[in-house]
């Protein structure tokens, strides 16, 4: 019995010992066993890692714009190209306050991977509220320009424009001298012209007139068309309209110097009559009522230029004058000078339509220009009193700078000749011109 008690004491002695030695070693063991359970993990942590990043790193390289770049050559050109164009308006001053923004507008469209503007949205000439295939709506993946560029399509902006352009433009010229009206008319045969051999070069009639209209040299009423009649040809149009404008002192002289002889060019112009403060107030109303009536789709662009004028003239809203000529018009022009731009991508700008264009509208430009003189020196074989040839070439609408040519060119042969006055007559009749002629346009090729 004792034997039995003991053994029986040894084994429980043993058992106690047993379980001291157990408790004491198990959190080493399970230490080691978690750390080798650890590091099996982090190794495999680490691996997956190391794939998480190559991935990484291949994905930012393809979502980089220097991809895009070594994908489409076309890119890299449209960008060399707008940064030509914003030398030519920081350096050279051609036309800056609406060469800049369009040329920085090119350089953000062309940005690859920006996603600013995108083409599809404004496809076939509409507006595409919502994208059919992700059922997205144009609150969902419009960018800043889509956004900006609404503005252009829905015919806002070059609208607005003109209210500012009629706040500062003087028709007091035009009203004392009415037959510079017909000046500012004869100035819009390039347009005319230009559409016939558009047409005769393939051009649908709708993007014949969209490219005639850059004969007007008026940037907001080409805009106002295009958007209307062939929106894809946006982007060309627009800097076609705005270059030549800017180069309207390269352009012109040689053209009226060929057209005219030294005499002609030194003849000097008496000085216009007074233009009363009734006249000036009636004349807005007047062409505003005559012209809608005749040409109701010119009235928005006529309409917004006479208003602008009739603010200007009246006198009793003055403050509404200095803000469509200063306030307004600087924020307009720099959303339509950005949203122009953006329409010049690589697929719209890159091709020989664009050199087409660029060739007809400065063709259009010179017969323009040609034209207005030519019928300055047939209105000399009826008129009494002479007319210097050289304001017939101001018919173009580009204010007041064709004026200015004129006056230069003029006084080059005379320095005592002053017909800055009267070539501001054709000038801003050649505005109400260009804007007519866009009506027409509208009306017979308008959908």
């Amino acid at each position: 019995m004792k034997r039995i008690l003991k053994y029986t004491l040894m084994i429980l002695a043993i058992g106690v010992v047993g379980l001291s030695v157990q408790a004491w070693a198990q959190p080493e063991v399970v230490e080691a066993a978690e750390l080798v359970a650890a590091t099996a993990v982090e190794t495999a942590d680490a691996t997956a890692a190391d794939i998480n990043l190559g991935e990484s790193l291949m994905k930012f390289v393809d979502q980089s714009g220097f991809s895009g770049i070594i994908n489409d050559w076309r890119v890299l050109v449209m960008l060399v190209i707008s940064c030509v164009l914003l030398y030519l308006a920081i350096v050279k001053q051609f036309e800056p306050l609406l060469l800049l923004p369009i040329a920085f507008g090119m350089l953000l469209t062309n940005l690859p991977g920006a996603g600013m503007y995108h083409a599809e949205l404004f496809a076939d000439g509409h507006v595409h509220w919502m994208d059919e295939t992700t059922g997205l709506g144009f609150d969902r993946i419009g960018g800043l320009i889509d956004f900006l560029y609404l503005g252009v399509k829905l015919g806002i902006y070059p609208c607005l424009i003109f209210v500012g352009v009629g706040a500062m433009t003087d028709f007091g010229p035009l009203i004392a001298n009415p037959k510079s009206l017909l000046l500012g008319a004869a100035a819009q045969f390039g347009i005319f012209a230009t559409f016939l051999g558009a047409t005769a070069m393939g051009f649908t009639p709708a993007e014949s007139g969209s490219i005639g209209i850059i004969g007007g040299a008026d940037g907001p009423t080409a805009i106002y068309l295009t958007s209307k009649l062939a929106p894809q040809l946006l982007g060309p149009i627009a800097v076609a309209a705005y270059s030549y404008m800017a180069l309207v002192p390269v352009i012109q002289p040689p053209i009226m110097k060929a057209l005219t002889t030294k005499a002609e060019r030194q003849i000097v112009m008496k000085q216009l009559r007074t233009v009363s403060k009734t006249e000036k107030i009636i004349f807005p109303i007047a062409m505003t009522m005559i012209i809608s009536l005749l040409l109701p789709s010119a009235a928005p662009l006529i309409g917004c230029l006479m208003l602008g004028n009739l603010m200007k003239e009246c006198g009793v809203v003055e403050r509404l004058s200095k803000t469509v000529q200063n306030e307004l018009m600087n924020i307009v022009t720099i959303f339509l000078g950005i949203s122009v731009g953006a329409t010049a991508t690589a697929a719209n700008f890159l091709n020989w339509q664009t050199i087409g264009i660029m060739v007809l509208g400065v063709t259009a430009f010179c017969l323009g220009t040609g034209a207005g003189v030519l019928l300055a020196k047939l209105m000399n074989v009826f008129s009494k009193e002479k007319i210097n040839p050289l304001i017939g070439s101001a018919g173009v609408s580009a204010v007041p700078m064709a004026a200015r040519v004129s006056q230069k060119v003029g006084q080059a042969e005379n320095p005592a000749n002053f017909l800055l006055m009267h070539a501001m007559g054709p000038n801003v009749s050649g505005v109400i011109g260009s804007a007519v002629a866009a009506g027409i346009l509208l009306a017979f090729l308008g959908q």
